[in-house]
Formats: structure tokens, C-alpha cells, sequence
């Protein structure tokens, strides 16, 4: 059944009472049918999503981007909500019960499954953006005593409650973990062999406590398709899966990606569909302006340096009027060149590809490829300054150039270390920051080799 099909059949209110039709829309995905649901008006999704088969309702509703769930969440009674967490997966429930209305939660926590109850309390007090915020705690566990017969008999018992059985952990009475086995080992290997036989370490544990980029880390640098999660003590509580981890990097990536470019993205970058907290088509001409003025009225008082310099380089300037020609072209190379440095550091420090002690080797090689742009640029911008103003404003031109892809360069690369060292995110360091950095320093370097080498040539 294609997307449109679906939405027609969702669209039609008297179908959803109707058991056949319920039927066919069973056989979708529920990925297909949470788009074809954010089609439909919240009141009438809402009593389609309660009219879905269980096994469905929280599969849909755990594909609905956030705030279609939160449009749905406002026309759901009590026990329309509830019916769908029973179907939800743990990590899923405890993230839309964290985004309720504070005065919907009792009532919907008190009517939950003390199981259930029990998961949201545990995941609830993990703070958010750390591992134990987005782990499951729903994770498929074998006696260290079984063997591999007695494991796929108990595994095959608990699949229906688990959220992945390919990855098994190994504990003892007191649920410390021991060691780990795929399905895949358990299916090669000999069915009375012991699980102490044909278990391994894992590759990787994480902390409840620690920040959620480590899951990325841990799944993207070994491959896997979970990691378990482990208190203090090393007792097994969780593990948090690839899917997950995906929503991290895809919400991570986001949030960097709007702080560059210069976005107040609040507290939006720990939600599951991105930074800004809401879908860029939903969004309200109110909503996107004050997410964006904040930092250009910020940067148009640091821009008040740029006009400085200009005043300070009057005479400079009246002496030698061909100088302004060449003004907007090296200041936008040098904020343009810190914005690439700065991009290329952010991602690098965001993905783990480097650290704070890398700055030294970073800085060196980022002046070595900066000093060849430069020099490139400048070779092309001589020409220019030939043509237009002679061979003293060419050299001018040219030395400026190689100064301001230079220092430009260093300035993109470096906030980033000094912001991480700060321990602040150094996606802050924003294209918009750098370039207005840029761009003062730039007016400053350029009339300070004009002023310096001009009189003297002419003298």
C-alpha cells in the first residue's frame, strides 16, 4: 500500500472503526503510516492512532516527528495516552513522558504497569544528554551457568519483551556483566556448548553518566549494533542501540550545524528531531526571528570595530583612494577562510577525530595550508591591483592577502580549542563570530600595510 493509498484510508473517519480496513493498514509500515498520520488534522489522528492494533499504536506513534506528537499527545485523554505507551519501547515512553504537561504526568504515571512505572522513574533521573537519558533498559540477559540450547530457549521465552536479542549479555546473580554473545554465535555454535565457552568481552561499556556522543563513539568505532550500559559497580542497566544512537548524531550534527551558521538553538539540540525544537515548515515567522536576531544584533555592535578601524585609517584612506576597491574582496577571503577552518575544527572536536591536545599540531599544519591560499590568492589578486592601482598598491594587496587568509585561518581554527577548553561547545564558534572577527582584524592588517608600505615606496 503506497503513501497516498494510506492517507486516503486514514482520511475516510468511517474506516477507522472498521476491523477490515484496520487490517490492511496492519500490513503497512509503521514508519509509512506516521507519515500519512502527520497528514491528517491532530483530533482525527488521535482517534485513528487509538483505533490501530496494539502491537502498531506505539510503533506509529515512536515515527511521528516531536511536535506532530506533541499535537496528537493534546487531543489524547488519559487512557488513550496510555494505551499507546504500553506499546512503546522504554527509551521511547520515558522521552514522551518527559515532554508532557506536568499536570498530565501523575495521571498517566499512576496508570501505567508497575514495570513500566518503574522504567520511567530509572530513565527519568538521568540527566539529559547523557547515555542513561537515551539507554533502554529492556535488554536481553543469560545466566553465565547455561548453555547454548538452554540460551536460545531463553532468548526465544523474552524476544517479545526485548528490544534486540542479536546482541545477549552474559551476568551473574547479581546481574555484573561477564560477556557478551551475538545470535550469530550462538546459532554457529555447538548446542551443549557452555556460554562461558563461546562468550567475549565487549569491545566497549559505557556510564550511565556519560555524555551521549560516547554511544555514537562506542557504536561507530566497533561496529556494533548495541552497547551496554553499566553503573559503578559494573552491573549491567541498559545498553543503548544503533537507532539510537543514530537520533544522537542526525540531533548532534543539527545543533552544530545551526550554531555555525549562527542559530540560538537553546536547549533544542537534545531532541530527537533537531535543534531548533520544531519542524522548519511548522515553524512560525515569530519563532524563526527570535531564534536568528540574537546573534546578528550582536554581531552588528561587533561590527562597530570594523567601522573603528576605517575612521581610525582616515588619512590613509584619502591618500590613497584606490585602497577601498580592494577592501570588501580581502576582508570577505579572510572571513571566508576562517568560517572553512572553523567548520572543518568544529566537525573534527565534535566526532572525536580530535582532541584538545591536538591544537598545537593543528594550528602548524592549518598555517602551512592557509600561508599556500593565501599565497594563491594573492598571486590572482595582484593583478588586479596592477590594473588598478600600480605596483606599491599591487605589493599592498598581494601582502595582505597572504596576512588575512593566514590570520583568519588560525582565528576559525583556534576558537574552537579555546571554547572546548572553556568547556563550552565549540559549535558556538559560528560562522557569523568568525567572519565579524575577521573582518575587524582584517581592516586593521590591511591599512596597517598600506600605511606602513606606501609611504615609504613613495618616498
Amino acid at each position: 500500500m503506497d503513501l497516498t493509498t494510506l492517507t486516503e484510508t486514514l482520511l475516510r473517519a468511517e474506516l477507522v472503526e472498521d476491523p477490515t480496513h484496520l487490517d490492511a493498514l496492519a500490513e503497512a509500515h509503521p514508519a509509512d503510516l506516521a507519515d500519512a498520520l502527520e497528514t491528517l488534522e491532530p483530533a482525527h489522528g488521535a482517534r485513528v492512532i487509538v483505533a490501530l492494533p496494539e502491537p502498531l499504536r506505539g510503533a506509529v506513534f515512536g515515527y511521528l516527528e516531536r511536535d506532530s506528537q506533541a499535537h496528537l499527545i493534546a487531543h489524547l485523554d488519559d487512557d488513550g495516552l496510555v494505551a499507546i505507551f504500553e506499546d512503546m519501547e522504554a527509551d521511547e515512553r520515558v522521552d514522551v513522558y518527559l515532554r508532557l504537561p506536568e499536570d498530565r504526568q501523575p495521571a498517566v504515571l499512576a496508570a501505567i504497569s508497575k514495570p513500566q512505572r518503574r522504567e520511567i522513574e530509572v530513565l527519568a533521573a538521568f540527566p539529559e544528554g547523557t547515555v542513561g537519558a537515551i539507554m533502554t533498559t529492556e535488554v536481553a540477559v543469560l545466566d553465565r551457568g547455561l548453555n547454548v540450547a538452554e540460551a536460545m530457549a531463553s532468548l526465544r521465552r523474552d524476544a517479545p519483551n526485548k528490544e534486540t536479542i542479536y546482541s545477549a549479555y552474559i551476568v551473574d546473580e547479581a546481574r555484573r556483566l561477564h560477556g557478551w554473545v551475538t545470535l550469530r554465535d550462538l546459532i554457529l555454535a555447538e548446542p551443549t556448548e557452555l556460554l562461558d565457552e563461546v562468550m567475549r568481552t565487549p569491545p566497549t561499556t559505557l556510564r550511565a553518566t556519560d555524555p551521549r556522543e560516547a554511544a555514537v563513539r562506542g557504536i561507530r568505532d566497533y561496529d556494533l549494533i548495541a552497547v551496554p550500559v553499566l553503573d559503578a559497580g559494573g552491573v549491567l542497566i541498559g545498553l543503548v542501540t544503533h537507532d539510537d544512537a543514530m537520533d544522537v548524531a542526525q540531533a548532534e550534527a543539527t545543533e552544530d550545524f545551526l550554531k555555525v551558521a549562527g542559530f540560538d538553538v537553546g536547549h533544542g539540540g537534545h531532541q530527537a528531531i533537531g535543534a531548533l525544537g520544531t519542524q522548519i515548515k511548522d515553524a512560525s515567522i515569530a519563532f524563526l526571528y527570535r531564534r536568528r536576531v540574537v546573534w546578528l544584533v550582536l554581531l552588528v555592535f561587533g561590527n562597530i570595530f570594523s567601522g573603528a578601524g576605517l575612521a581610525f585609517f582616515e588619512d590613509t584612506i584619502a591618500s590613497y583612494v584606490p585602497l577601498v576597491f580592494f577592501l570588501p574582496l580581502l576582508i570577505d577571503s579572510g572571513g571566508n577562510a576562517g568560517a572553512q577552518a572553523a567548520t572543518l575544527t568544529v566537525r573534527a572536536l565534535g566526532t572525536g577525530e580530535l582532541q584538545i591536545k591536538d591544537w598545537g599540531s593543528m594550528l602548524g599544519r592549518e598555517v602551512a595550508v592557509a600561508a599556500l591560499l593565501g599565497l594563491t590568492m594573492a598571486a590572482a589578486v595582484s593583478l588586479l591591483g596592477l590594473a588598478r592601482g600600480g605596483p606599491a598598491i599591487a605589493l599592498v594587496v598581494a601582502s595582505t592577502m597572504v596576512s588575512i587568509v593566514v590570520v583568519g585561518s588560525v582565528i576559525g581554527a583556534s576558537l574552537p580549542f579555546l571554547l572546548s577548553r572553556l568547556k563550552l561547545d565549540p559549535a558556538t564558534a559560528s560562522a557569523p563570530l568568525i567572519t565579524s572577527i575577521a573582518d575587524a582584524t582584517g581592516v586593521v592588517l590591511y591599512f596597517s600595510i598600506a600605511s606602513t608600505v606606501l609611504p615609504m615606496l613613495d618616498a
